[in-house]
């Protein structure tokens, strides 16, 4: 009884064995069939990072971690195959501003338990401080209690953590003025000064233009717009999805040229800029938002929104 009893306990050790030896090698398999490319390498806080995958995987979203902390997640979207290039998954994610530079983690996750994590290194960069001080009015629109502001916040955020399914746009964004006056940069540690005698502080989402009042504002891509109204915050305001989860915003306008779920052309007229809002005097507030994090806009006028070659070309080298 007892020989029979270790012949049973032998053939069952032997048989989880060879399960496990399976298992282990069908997921070695899955992760080495797995292809990704990360660009660019070494990105600044503030800017954007384009994460390519191929090789079968069912991937879902790509996390940006720093030491075990969850700084920013992206879903990934299909770019099909065209003109003779293969097709690949992307996802866009965002370094945000108040990242420390050093060692980070790009965390793939998928279905079946696959996860490739892709090493990369934050690079240092410093920001400006401003100053800047509010009238009686202004101190009220920034910090007064309102049903309906809270209520355009909410909405605000259900519109940029949404990620869709449609990719627009691909190339450069081209700047949505044609002046170059800046009166606040990306990034901006600002601290603002109320009429009461108290402060605040904050970090400035976007670019400002210093233009005057009637100055003509243009889409910085092709896109869909997503919202196209009046906002006790940031005044007349239009947003736009370019691809799934990047939004561009534009925000204290005089006037609203376009209506929802209207679809533009990069370099279309949407609308003049203003003071509405928040505003010290007339400008057009320029931000984009990848998976609802502020990014430097500065970004995506110097290189492609998502550079499908260059991914590709990384892809087929790893």
């Amino acid at each position: 009884m007892k020989k029979q009893k270790s012949v049973f306990s032998f053939a069952f050790s032997l048989l989880l064995f060879t399960f496990y030896l399976f298992l282990g090698l069908t997921l070695n398999a899955q992760t080495a069939a797995i292809r990704y490319a990360v660009a660019p390498d070494n990105p600044r806080p503030g800017e954007p990072v384009t994460v390519g995958v191929s090789g079968g995987a069912d991937v879902k979203s790509a996390a940006l971690m720093v030491g075990g902390k969850r700084l920013t997640k992206a879903a990934f979207f299909p770019i099909p195959a065209e003109g003779g290039r293969q097709a690949f998954m992307a996802a866009v994610l965002a370094v945000p501003s108040t990242a420390q530079p050093g060692g980070a983690i790009i965390v793939v996750e998928g279905a079946a338990g696959v996860t490739v994590e892709i090493a990369l290194t934050i690079a240092a960069r410093e920001f400006a401080a401003e100053v800047i001080e509010l009238n009686a009015a202004l101190t009220g629109i920034r910090t007064d209690p309102d049903p309906q502001k809270t209520a355009e916040a909410e909405h605000l955020w259900s519109i940029l953590n949404r990620t869709g399914v449609d990719a627009f746009h691909f190339d450069k964004f081209t700047p949505p003025v044609a002046s170059t006056r800046r009166t606040s940069f990306f990034g901006d540690r600002r601290v603002y000064k109320y009429s009461n005698g108290n402060t605040d502080t904050s970090i400035h989402a976007g670019i400002d233009y210093g233009v005057p009042t009637g100055t003509a504002v243009i889409t910085c891509g092709r896109g869909k717009v997503v919202l196209a109204r009046n906002r006790i915050v940031t005044g007349n305001s239009v947003i736009i999805e370019h691809l799934p989860g990047v939004y561009s915003l534009y925000y204290h306008l005089d006037k609203i040229e376009v209506t929802e779920n209207f679809f533009v052309e990069n370099g279309v007229r949407i609308g003049v800029s203003g003071a509405t809002g928040l505003a010290t005097g007339p400008h057009l507030h320029w931000e984009i938002r990848v998976s609802g994090e502020n990014t430097d806009p500065d970004a995506f006028i110097a290189r492609p929104l998502l550079d499908k070659d260059a991914i590709l070309v990384r892809l087929q080298g790893n």
